[in-house]
């Protein structure tokens, strides 16, 4: 191993140690959580349950060494049950031993369990608290990848934090005073001196592994990834007949992982070679001190016996610590990448005291917003533009003009950098989310569904819908018919993403679970897309209907699904060039008579 380290690896080294001490801050509370009195009183329980054990366990060889001074001769069998009684005696000592950790384990599960369980449902909801700006950043498959390792780390560390470290320290404490006691200095210098270069050899080596672990880390969760992204995309591998190109993508990711695991057993080989020779070093120092005591009359053969037990008992809680060490280090790296996650702030939050939104008209009103995903490229610059209530306004205009980016601003995924954007004259930053996000209901382009049932899917637009609701939404976008047609009917699953529907299946399904949740608001982005003709006709029918009463913003690229909309927005490079009724756009011969005349020839030609 290398005795140096550069610049970098020492900061390197400082930050892991910040973040190891950070995560075991952030684990101890489910240890001791407040107002838990039940959880304070099982881990008091387990903690005495560990205590006991102990000192039985150091009190095992003591009686060993009784019964073997019994049957040499050596021993004072009058006082007690002579040799049979001291072995019942050692076998009863170690049930007693096994059962008191057994029942340690057994009244701390619920603990770590519990534990376990918050720690998850706090990550599983504030990833959802997370803006859409970090989700199409991060990788899905290394996302779960890094959640995954995280929560099964938890109730490891848990338990290992409670009850390894202290308790090793206590037993090889107490084995070491009875070594000195019984005995001499010598005992317990050889002791030492095993234990402290154990520990040292140990700790070093680990820190270097968990270097080699967290690349390989690094390679499983590029692999993992890199699997998911294509199998989530596995028409587009089949289209392109990508397979082999893949195959060769995954094995790359692959054979970066095989070289990191061979580093990582070859190191283990290592570790585990370097331990034994410590540890047989100082079994044998001791053994042969005894040995002599023995040839010289100054210890008994129980003697012998007893200190080969306590080495062997130390040699076993040793090899532990160096396993709980790695582990313990493994899962801080671990769960370090999840409390990283934890502490990534939500880009878009409530405002302190933020009140529900109250929607009385349905009036939309954009105040002079400005945004852009990135502040080197707006996307929206000055767009003012007032929807009053039950009206319908589309939106149209070229790709890149800002269409979707009003939609995403309505629902508040991104918060606008500059102007406002009010409904019914609340600014949508001052209301909680959960109240705007109920008011709006949305049908988006490219409908994904949950790999679940259609009565699910449909169902997901509001919470404790009844059968006849979800069957009568189904209805009202023209999909009820071809439900009730397939074999399960309502129990038909979908498929991954709803793989096994058609487009415009999904996009009906899209269309009837935001049906259900009945909302004041319909933003209708593309929602006719993936339609035939007669469809999105039948469609167009079921929107209208839903729409009356209702404020709608539709997002359009077919300019033939928005020419009845009360009003036309025509967006080009962020600003709003022109607006009014198709008619009256038509008249002018500007921008959106150029549109249309040009989707008129397309479709001729494509006829």
């Amino acid at each position: 191993m290398r005795q140096w380290h550069t610049a970098s690896e020492d900061e390197l080294a400082r930050a892991e140690q910040r973040s190891g001490w950070r995560t075991v801050r952030r684990v101890s509370p489910y240890l001791w959580p407040e107002g838990q009195t039940w959880v304070k009183r099982r881990v008091i329980l387990a903690l005495a349950m560990l205590v006991a054990a102990k000192f039985i366990a150091v009190g095992v060889p003591m009686i060993y060494k009784m019964a073997v001074d019994d049957l040499s001769g050596e021993g004072a069998s009058d006082l007690m049950l002579g040799a049979v009684g001291l072995t019942v005696a050692y076998g009863m000592a170690r049930l007693m031993s096994v059962g008191f950790q057994q029942l340690r384990d057994a009244i701390f599960a619920r603990v770590a369990q519990r534990a376990l369980r918050r720690l998850a449902l706090e990550t599983f909801q504030h990833i959802h608290r997370l803006s859409m700006r970090y989700h199409i950043t991060r990788k899905t498959g290394g996302l779960s990848r890094v959640i995954e390792r995280g929560v099964k780390g938890v109730e490891f560390l848990l338990r290992f934090l409670l009850f390894s470290i202290g308790p090793l320290v206590l037993e090889l404490v107490l084995i070491a005073g009875v070594l000195f006691f019984l005995f001499d200095v010598w005992y317990l210098a050889v002791v030492t001196g095993t234990i402290a270069a154990y520990i040292w050899f140990t700790f070093k080596v680990t820190e270097w592994r968990v270097k080699l672990r967290r690349q390989m880390n690094d390679q499983d969760t590029d692999a993992n990834q890199k699997a998911i992204d294509s199998l989530l995309n596995f028409e587009t591998v089949k289209y392109f007949g990508a397979e082999a190109r893949e195959a060769a993508r995954y094995d790359a990711s692959m054979e970066g992982y095989e070289t990191a695991a061979l580093k990582t057993s070859y190191s283990l080989a290592f570790l585990n070679t370097g331990q034994s020779f410590l540890i047989t070093s100082g079994l044998v120092g001791v053994m042969v001190l005894a040995a002599l005591g023995v040839q010289s009359g100054a210890l008994t053969v129980g003697d012998f016996v007893m200190v080969n037990a306590y080495m062997i008992q130390i040699t076993m809680p040793l090899n532990f610590l160096g396993t709980v060490y790695r582990e313990i280090r493994q899962s801080l790296v671990d769960m370090g990448e999840m409390f990283d996650l934890l502490e990534q702030p939500a880009e878009v939050s409530d405002k302190p005291g933020a009140h529900d939104l109250v929607v009385s008209e349905g009036r939309v009103e954009l105040d002079n917003v400005e945004f852009g995903y990135d502040p080197e490229r707006p996307i929206l610059q000055g767009v003012s533009l007032v929807v009053e209530g039950g009206q319908t306004v589309a939106i149209v205009g070229p790709s890149g003009s800002g269409k979707s980016t009003i939609g995403r601003l309505l629902f508040r995924f991104y918060d606008v950098g500059g102007g406002a954007l009010r409904i019914d004259g609340q600014d949508i930053r001052d209301v909680t989310q959960t109240s705007l996000h109920d008011a709006i209901g949305v049908v988006p382009q490219d409908t994904v569904l949950f790999n679940d049932s259609i009565r699910y899917n449909i169902a997901y637009g509001r919470d404790g819908a009844s059968e006849e609701e979800i069957e009568a939404a189904a209805q009202a976008a023209q999909i009820h018919d071809f439900i009730i047609s397939l074999p399960q009917g309502y129990d038909t699953m979908v498929g991954e993403r709803g793989l096994k529907l058609s487009g415009g299946e999904k996009q009906r399904v899209g269309i009837a679970r935001t049906l259900l949740k009945n909302p004041p608001i319909l933003l209708l982005d593309e929602a006719t897309s993936a339609l035939d003709t007669e469809t999105e006709q039948e469609i167009k029918v079921a929107l209208n209907r839903a729409a009356e009463g209702r404020t709608v913003l539709t997002i359009a690229h077919r300019l033939s699904t928005i020419a009845e909309a009360d009003r036309i927005i025509v967006l080009e490079h962020g600003q709003i060039v022109e607006e009014g009724t198709h008619t009256d756009l038509l008249a002018r011969r500007g921008r959106y008579s150029q549109l249309w005349a040009r989707q008129q020839a397309e479709e001729e030609e494509a006829a």
